[in-house]
């Protein structure tokens, strides 16, 4: 069975107990989010705070990712990764805690979102970087792809979890069921056996290394398209998901329990999505892949802001997942094949700043728009950008593979 294409990642012991360990974390993580998101709207009723809490969970990336990277590159990255996630479980607990006890306020979801933020700061790029010390380039594709259906697997189960408790018995025990998910991705990362890291020699200050790694992105005419048409992706197309309290609220009138299967059938989409990535074998043509996936997720998002039916706005957030994983995987795995080893972290770094780093600024855009204009017109113009983007980067598209095949 592993010796299938979609599984080859499989054949290395450290990649299955990574494997096993986020998927647990992550459907951890996806039952926070939801009822995060469910918590900030119950207590204010507010577009614009939805928008705020998506911008201080994610700016420490974008303002502190380059500094997380350099870390990375210079540090062992196994030993980075187990402090990150425990302290990501103390700070679930913690707003477990307050939860629980009827003692949260806005306040402390803010204060406790920006700081998991500065965690994730360091996490997402010693993690990003960690996939090919695991597997190695040979099963970097299939590894990364694997590791997006992983992503979205927990992001199917653990909305669904997350609609029905909040429903029932309320967003705090999703804060206390994502604190013990942690225990299994912490389990497994303590129990591999990874090859002694190449790092990057310490003379140097940590400026001088950040810079190394902002000179060779802005120097690679390739990876600073991928990562100006991902950034742009993420600042204009992303937030919708920031917004979907409001569709499941206003719109469909459905709640939490409708929040829950929207955001999974988001989830399903992408799936499928990472799915279809792992069973390719090389990347030619996928430089195609990322112009025509920024292109269909900006039209999906557009018919979706565009549907008043609830089931029929959950069946176009397939397609919507689907293009949003295709483009975000497909970009991931291009840049880390033409990047050195050397700079793996740093330039893994500037990846989670335009992914992740870019989304709080477009939350917060989100949330002021859909505050004065609606969340529907919000995401139809996201969606429109989103297509801009993609016809702007296909057209330059020819020229960047004769730049990717002389830098190889």
């Amino acid at each position: 069975m592993l010796k299938r294409p979609v599984l080859r990642a499989f054949r290395h012991r450290n990649y299955r107990l990574f494997f096993t360990g986020q998927l647990v974390s992550l459907t951890g993580t996806w039952m926070q989010s939801v009822a995060q998101s469910w918590l900030v709207y119950r207590l204010t009723g507010s577009a614009v705070m939805l928008g705020l809490v998506g911008f201080s969970s994610q700016i420490p990336v974008f303002l502190i990712a380059p500094l997380g990277g350099a870390v990375s590159d210079r540090k062992n990255r196994l030993r980075i990764l187990i402090v990150s996630q425990s302290v990501s479980m103390l700070l679930a607990f913690v707003l477990a805690a307050l939860t629980l006890t009827d003692r949260v306020h806005v306040v402390h979801v803010f204060l406790l979102a920006a700081a998991l933020g500065v965690v994730n700061a360091f996490d997402i790029p010693a993690r990003q970087a960690f996939v090919v010390d695991m597997v190695g380039r040979d099963d970097l594709l299939n590894a990364i792809a694997l590791n997006s259906s992983m992503f979205n697997g927990a992001r199917i189960i653990g909305p669904a979890i997350a609609g029905v408790l909040v429903a029932g018995i309320g967003e705090g025990w999703c804060f206390f069921a994502n604190a013990l998910s942690y225990l299994a991705v912490i389990a497994g990362l303590m129990m591999m056996n990874v090859p002694v890291q190449r790092c990057v020699p310490s003379a140097g200050s940590a400026l001088a290394s950040i810079i190394e790694g902002f000179r060779f992105v802005g120097t690679s005419v390739p990876i600073r398209a991928l990562l100006l048409l991902l950034g742009l992706v993420s600042l204009m197309g992303m937030p919708y998901v920031v917004l979907m309290p409001i569709f499941a609220d206003r719109i469909f009138h459905g709640g939490a329990s409708a929040l829950g299967l929207l955001m999974g059938a988001s989830g399903v989409g992408a799936l499928l999505g990472a799915l279809r990535l792992a069973v390719r074998q090389g990347v030619k043509g996928l430089g195609r892949w990322v112009a025509l996936s920024a292109g269909a997720f900006g039209a999906s998002l557009i018919l979706f802001s565009l549907s008043r039916s609830f089931w029929l706005s959950a069946a176009l957030l397939l397609p919507v997942g689907f293009a949003m994983m295709v483009e975000m995987a497909a970009s991931n795995t291009l840049i880390q094949m033409l990047v050195p080893d050397h700079l793996r972290g740093r330039v893994m770094a500037v990846y989670s700043m335009m992914f992740m780093g870019m989304a709080p600024s477009g939350a917060l855009l989100a949330g002021v728009l859909a505050d004065r204009i609606g969340a529907p017109a919000t995401v139809a113009i996201g969606g429109a950008v989103c297509i801009i983007g993609s016809a702007v980067f296909g057209f330059y598209l020819p020229a960047l593979r004769v730049e990717a095949r002389q830098s190889a």
